[in-house]
Formats: C-alpha cells, sequence, structure tokens
C-alpha cells in the first residue's frame, strides 16, 4: 500500500513539473523516430510488396539464394569461434590481473594498454595489420618464413582479428565479476585441501560461469554485427553485415536488403534479449556486492610463471599488429621497398583531399559527443532516479542500438528517411546531409553512455536530490546543479567515448555518407579495398592519433578537474 502510494506522489511530482515531462516527451520522440521508426520500415518493406501487399516472397526469395545461406551459415560460424576465443582470452588476462602477483610494472601496464587499443582505434587497424604482415607481401610470411602464397582471407583471417579485437571487452567484464568473487570461499577449498586447479573448476568457474555466458554472447553479438573487417579481410567468404550492404549498393535490392537485415536483427536481437534479461541476471543474483576483504595474490612460479608469458606473447603480438599501421604509412612500397618515406603522408593531404576529410569527421563527431554525452545522463536519471510508466520503454529502446548492427541501421535509415512513411519534408530532407549523420553517431554511441550513467546514478544518495527539490528548486536546476556535478567524471568519459566511437564509425555511415561529405573511416575503407595500403595507413596513423589524444586530454582533465579530485580534497 505505501509502494502504490509512493509511485502515485512520485507521478503527481512527475506532472506538476512541466520542464520534466517535455524531456520525456522529446526522449520518446526521438527513441521512436531514430531507432524503432526505422527498423519498422525494414519489418514493413520485407513483409509487404507493392503488387501483393503482405507476402512473405521476399524471405523466399533471399532464402532461395545460395549466397544467403552460405553467408548466414559464416556468420555463426565466426560468431561461435570469436565468441569462445575471445572470452578465453578475456579470462586469461583477467585471472591474471586478479589472482596473479604479476612483478612486473611493464608487463602489468602493457597489459591495461592492450585492454584500451581496440577502444579507440578504427575497427579495420587490425586487418590492414594481418594482411601486411601474413599475407603474401607480409613481412613474417614472405621475408621471414618465405611463404610466397599465403592467404590470410576468409574464416581464420576474420576471426583472428575480431578475437583480438573483441576480446578486451571479455576481459572487462570478467576482470569486476572475478574481483567481486569473496576470497574466503576459496581459501576455505585451499584450507580443505584442494589444489589450485580444483578451486578454480570447483568453486570459482562456477561463480563466473554466468558472467562466462554473458561475455560470449556479447562478443558473439559484435562479431556477426561487424563490417569493416569482414569486408577488408573476408575475401569472397562473405558474412550476413557485408551481404547486406553489396545487396543494396551491388545489386540495388532494397526489399531483399532489408528482409536479410530482417534475419540478421533477429538473431542480434534474439541474443541480445538473453543476454541482457538472463545471463545478467543470473550474474547480479550470483555475485553480490563487493569481496568481503583483499585476495591473497598467487606467488607460485608454476602458476605465475606460465600464465604472465601467455600474456605477454599475446600483448605483444597485439602491439606489434598496432605498431604495424604507421610503419606501413612510412615505408615507400610495402613488401617490396621498406625504404623510409612521408610521401604517403603528403599525398593523403595534396591529393586525397585529407584536410576535409579530417574536418568533416572531426567536426561531425565534435558536434554528436555532448548531444550524446547529455542524453546518456537525461536517460540514466530518468532510468535511476524517476518513476514513470514510459521508463522501462526509454530504458529498452535507448539499450536497443547496442544490438542493431550498423548495416541494418543504415539500410532503415535510408529506406525510412528517402521514401518513408513521412513523405517529403523535414524527415525526408534531413537524408545526405550532417543531420542525419551526427544522428546515426548519437543512436550508435547511447547505450554505452546510458549504461555508464546509470551505474554512476545509482552510487548517488537519493537524499542529497531530495533536500534540493525541498528548497524549491525544479527538475532542470536540481539535474544541472546537483546531479550532473556528482557524476562530472562518467560525463565527460562518455563525452570522449562518443566523440571516439562516433570519429572511428564505419558500418552504418558508410551507406549513407554523400559526396558532400568525406569520412576518415570511409577513406581507409576505400583504399584498403583497392590495396593502397600506403594511403589507407597513413589516414588510419593520424586517426588514431587524435583517437589517442582525445583519450589523454580527457584523463588528465578528469585528473586534475574531476570529482574525484574535488572530493579528495574535501576529504
Amino acid at each position: 500500500m505505501a509502494t502504490r502510494q509512493s509511485a502515485a506522489l512520485e507521478r503527481k511530482k512527475l506532472l506538476a513539473d512541466p520542464i520534466m515531462v517535455t524531456t520525456i516527451v522529446v526522449l520518446i520522440t526521438f527513441l521512436t523516430l531514430f531507432i524503432l521508426y526505422p527498423l519498422a520500415v525494414l519489418l514493413v518493406d520485407s513483409v509487404y510488396g507493392k503488387e501483393t501487399g503482405l507476402t512473405l516472397e521476399i524471405f523466399k526469395r533471399i532464402f532461395g539464394m545460395h549466397t544467403f545461406r552460405t553467408a548466414i551459415t559464416n556468420t555463426l560460424k565466426v560468431g561461435f569461434a570469436v565468441g569462445i576465443f575471445s572470452t578465453i582470452l578475456g579470462l586469461l588476462f583477467a585471472y591474471v590481473e586478479v589472482y596473479v602477483k604479476v612483478r612486473s610494472k611493464f608487463m602489468s601496464g602493457l597489459f591495461q594498454v592492450v585492454s584500451m587499443l581496440p577502444v579507440v582505434s578504427p575497427p579495420f587497424v587490425l586487418s590492414l595489420s594481418m594482411i601486411m604482415l601474413f599475407g603474401k607481401a607480409g613481412i613474417i610470411t614472405r621475408y621471414l618464413l618465405k611463404i610466397y602464397d599465403n592467404s590470410v582471407y576468409g574464416f581464420w583471417g576474420i576471426t583472428i582479428v575480431q578475437t583480438l579485437t573483441f576480446f578486451p571487452v571479455c576481459y572487462m567484464m570478467l576482470k569486476g565479476l572475478l574481483k567481486n568473487i569473496d576470497p574466503s570461499l576459496e581459501e576455505a577449498a585451499r584450507d580443505m585441501g584442494a589444489s589450485r586447479f580444483q578451486v578454480f573448476t570447483d568453486v570459482t568457474w562456477p561463480l563466473i560461469l554466468p558472467g562466462i555466458g554473458n561475455a560470449f554472447l556479447v562478443t558473439f553479438i559484435e562479431s556477426i554485427a561487424d563490417f569493416a573487417n569482414p569486408m577488408i579481410i573476408g575475401g569472397s567468404y562473405d558474412t550476413l553485415a557485408t551481404t547486406i550492404y553489396l545487396q543494396i549498393t551491388g545489386a540495388y535490392d532494397k526489399e531483399g536488403a532489408a528482409a536479410m537485415a530482417v534475419v540478421l536483427l533477429t538473431i542480434t536481437l534474439a541474443m541480445y534479449l538473453v543476454q541482457k534479461y538472463v545471463l545478467e541476471a543470473k550474474t547480479a543474483a550470483t555475485l553480490t556486492g563487493k569481496a568481503s576483504r583483499a585476495r591473497m595474490l598467487i606467488e607460485d612460479r608454476s602458476v605465475t610463471v606460465p600464465l604472465t608469458v601467455a600474456c605477454s606473447l599475446i600483448a605483444l603480438f597485439v602491439i606489434m599488429m598496432y605498431v604495424c599501421v604507421p610503419f606501413g604509412a612510412l615505408f615507400n612500397t610495402w613488401g617490396y621497398d621498406f625504404s623510409l618515406t612521408t610521401k604517403w603522408f603528403v599525398r593523403v593531404f595534396e591529393k586525397y583531399k585529407g584536410f576535409k576529410a579530417f574536418r568533416d569527421s572531426f567536426l561531425l563527431s565534435l558536434a554528436s559527443a555532448p548531444i550524446t554525452a547529455l542524453l546518456s545522463m537525461i536517460i540514466s536519471y530518468l532510468v535511476v532516479k524517476r518513476k514513470f510508466k514510459a521508463k522501462g520503454f526509454i530504458e529498452f529502446v535507448s539499450m536497443l542500438a547496442m544490438a542493431v548492427p550498423g548495416t541494418v541501421l543504415g539500410i532503415g535509415y535510408i529506406r525510412g528517411f528517402v521514401k518513408g512513411v513521412f513523405g517529403s519534408g523535414f524527415l525526408q530532407g534531413i537524408y545526405g546531409s550532417a543531420v542525419i549523420l551526427i544522428i546515426v553517431f548519437v543512436v550508435r554511441s547511447l547505450p554505452t553512455g546510458t549504461r555508464s550513467g546509470i551505474s554512476a546514478l545509482r552510487q548517488i544518495d537519493k537524499s542529497i536530490e531530495e533536500s534540493a527539490y525541498d528548497m524549491g528548486a525544479d527538475s532542470f536546476r536540481v539535474f544541472m546543479t546537483v546531479t550532473l556535478p556528482l557524476i562530472k567524471d562518467s560525463f565527460l568519459s562518455g563525452l570522449v567515448t562518443a566523440f571516439v566511437r562516433s570519429i572511428t564509425a564505419i558500418s552504418a555511415i558508410i551507406l549513407l555518407v554523400t559526396p558532400q561529405f568525406l569520412l576518415i573511416t570511409v577513406q581507409i575503407n576505400e583504399f584498403a579495398e583497392k590495396g593502397s595500403y600506403g594511403i589507407a595507413c597513413a589516414f588510419a596513423t593520424i586517426l588514431i592519433a587524435i583517437t589517442y589524444g582525445s583519450v589523454l586530454l580527457m584523463n588528465l582533465f578528469i585528473k586534475y578537474f574531476g570529482t574525484s579530485r574535488k572530493l579528495k580534497e574535501v576529504d
């Protein structure tokens, strides 16, 4: 009874706040128009024909295509392989960091660098490196191993590259889970005579099993939705993302591409729902709270040496892959003439409109970043701090973009805003403009910022904001003067993450960008497909420098002006 009265009082207070009501209406409109509407248009396109009306003929046609059936099989094979390998590597790195005493600070720092690299790098950098190191003209295969006909294209090329790209995601997820295991449970098993291997299999493994499944599904979704890596290193090994892209750009079959996109979306959405509502809940139920005390790290050399060596070799291999890109931009002709030159950087700016590409990418990403960060914090605030009927809708739809592959979203925007149900007007006019690119950047980065904001807001005591309301402040003033300053670090982190994700995005915007704009990632993809690796590496090197510079500036700003520093000064 008290709960009902509290909820009724909360709704009454909400309706009396016009700013909050307006914000909720605007958010629902934005999420409906730019996430749900494009997906709904795709669904309608796939089951409705102008002459036949409602029909499943389009699905029958695409499933009758050998290339499409092969693409589904290929996609699922790669997804399962990448999910398994990424989870194993992520668990290895997480276990070493949480359980093993790493004596070398250099190695510990190296592991942290490797975990951050894929976050701030373009999604296809490792594909370029793989081709330049292990391809037919690769330094390792051709010059060290004397293998002249090696091909890195296909299943194993995609699997290796995606595994190295996505395993840090598993590492970060599993590291948090392992830290939350109470060490007294494992130590009790040790005291009873169990070996370290038995403790891991009988105590640790059952506790983190839901988290392992969670990490697997996250990387599985990332893998099957990935467009850039299969496009560059896939060769004739087609995946769903590349098949959809070729169906609309090569075959000009919009209805067929829409149906294919619905199939891919169905797979990713099903996996997302299992991950979100089944495995996350089981993980939270298994591991609650934090460890009661500090863990005694393993110092036994029979354990520390092999695990540290394995992590070090993998980390050094990943670093080598990334270092390969700037060298690819400095060599005269990769694989034949290794004399140093700056001609590729010069050509980027003099011949290939590099200044325009970097300016357009930088300005569009810069415009989308604060919008994304602010929207994420507002959604997080509504989800955590407010009670209203549409709260579940806002939370679900804002996180839904995580499960929508970029190519699917891109086709949805084409079908929805070129000749959508709205016909002419503003929504049709945004196609081909900067507005639609900014909106795509915002939608793609929204789930990451929202998750970060929700985690930060759950740590703030409700009484802090309630005291501001009691003093007569409205919701806007409370959010801007109380809530936002308290989650400043999360807001700044979301700002830079949104910028980095936007400037390195490729899968959705490659279908939406027009000749009016030049974007760096599209240029890299174009030159990599042509085999112009010097130009592609020059573009990628400058892009990596921009993204790393942004992250370093953000870290410095938070260090000297962030919330945590101010709290320390107060203490």
